[in-house]
C-alpha cells in the first residue's frame, strides 16, 4: 500500500517568496496534494486559481491564528475572545470552501501571562474555553463537510502553547463529544514532548485524522540525521492501515527539490 504526502508550502520551497509559486513548484516535484498554514494575506481567489491551474488538492489549512506579530497562535483556548475566534472560523471556512479543503486545524493559542497562583485556575478556564469553542466549532464544520482537528505543539519547540500534549488532546476530543472532531498528530511534536511515538502512534490511532512528519531534534527531511527512523515509522503506518494524507512539515537541510529521496519507497512521487 502507497502511502499518501501533501507538501506543506509553509515549510518547503521557501526559497520562493510567493505562495503561488510554490504551488507550481511542489507540482513540478510531484506532489499532488498541499498544505498550508495561513494562506490569509493572499485573496482566496488568488490561491484558488494557483491550486487549480496546478491540478492539486489542498488537504489542510490552520485556522486564522489572529495576529501573528502579537505572538498570538489561535484563540480557540482564549477566554474574552468569542467572537474574534468565530470570525477567524468564518474567515477560514471562506478560504476552505474556496479551495475545497476539508480539514481545518483549530488553535488554541498561547497561554496569557499569570502568577504562579493563577496557573490551576488559568488552565481550566482555558481548557474549558477550548471544549466550548471546539464544540461550536466541530458543529458548524460538520455542516460545511470540513473536518476539524486539533494539533498539539511541543513546549520546547513553541513555549506557552496551550495544547501541548498528546493525551491532552485527546482527552479534550472526548470532552467535545464530536465525530467530527479528530487529531492532528504531528510526529516531531510526539517525539519533543513525550518520545514513545511507536506505542503513542498504536494507542490514539483511532483518533487520528491527519499525521505530519519531520526529523527530531532539526526538524529536517525524514532521512536527515536524527533521533526517528521513518523507514521503521512509516512501514508502521501501512500495517496499521493508515489511508490518510501525510503532511511533510520540514525544514529542508538544503534545497526543497533534493530532499525528497526518501520518498520513494513509499510514494510514486
Amino acid at each position: 500500500m502507497s502511502l499518501k504526502f501533501a507538501a506543506n508550502l509553509s515549510f518547503l520551497f521557501t526559497d520562493l517568496p510567493d505562495l503561488k509559486q510554490r504551488y507550481y513548484a511542489a507540482k513540478q516535484s510531484g506532489f499532488q496534494a498541499v498544505e498550508v498554514a495561513f494562506p490569509y494575506t493572499y485573496p482566496a481567489k488568488d490561491i484558488k486559481e494557483a491550486l487549480e491551474s496546478n491540478n492539486q488538492k489542498q488537504v489542510l489549512l490552520n485556522i486564522f491564528p489572529g495576529d501573528l506579530s502579537a505572538g498570538e497562535l489561535g484563540l480557540g483556548a482564549i477566554p474574552g475572545k468569542e467572537k474574534e475566534f468565530q470570525d477567524a472560523l468564518t474567515l477560514s471556512i471562506k478560504y476552505c470552501k474556496a479551495l475545497n479543503c476539508t480539514r481545518l486545524h483549530i488553535m488554541s493559542g498561547k497561554i496569557p501571562e499569570h502568577t504562579e497562583e493563577e496557573t490551576e485556575n488559568l488552565l481550566k478556564k482555558m481548557e474549558d474555553k477550548f471544549v466550548t469553542n471546539l464544540k461550536y466549532a466541530a458543529d458548524v464544520l460538520s455542516k460545511e463537510g470540513i473536518l476539524a482537528l486539533i494539533e498539539p505543539l511541543n513546549k520546547i519547540t513553541v513555549p506557552n502553547y496551550f495544547l501541548n500534549s498528546q493525551y491532552q488532546a485527546v482527552d479534550i476530543i472526548k470532552k467535545v463529544e464530536n465525530p467530527n472532531l479528530k487529531l492532528q498528530m504531528d510526529l516531531f511534536h510526539v517525539q519533543q514532548q513525550h518520545g514513545n511515538i511507536t506505542n503513542i502512534i498504536k494507542e490514539l490511532y483511532p483518533y487520528i485524522g491527519h499525521m505530519q512528519i519531520a526529523q527530531v531534534p532539526g526538524r529536517g527531511e525524514p532521512d536527515s540525521p536524527g533521533e526517528l527512523n521513518y523507514t521503521y515509522i512509516l512501514q508502521l503506518l501501512q500495517e496499521l492501515g493508515y489511508d490518510d494524507w501525510i503532511g511533510c512539515e520540514y525544514k529542508p537541510t538544503g534545497k526543497t527539490e533534493n530532499s525528497f529521496s526518501w520518498l520513494k519507497p513509499w510514494s510514486n512521487i
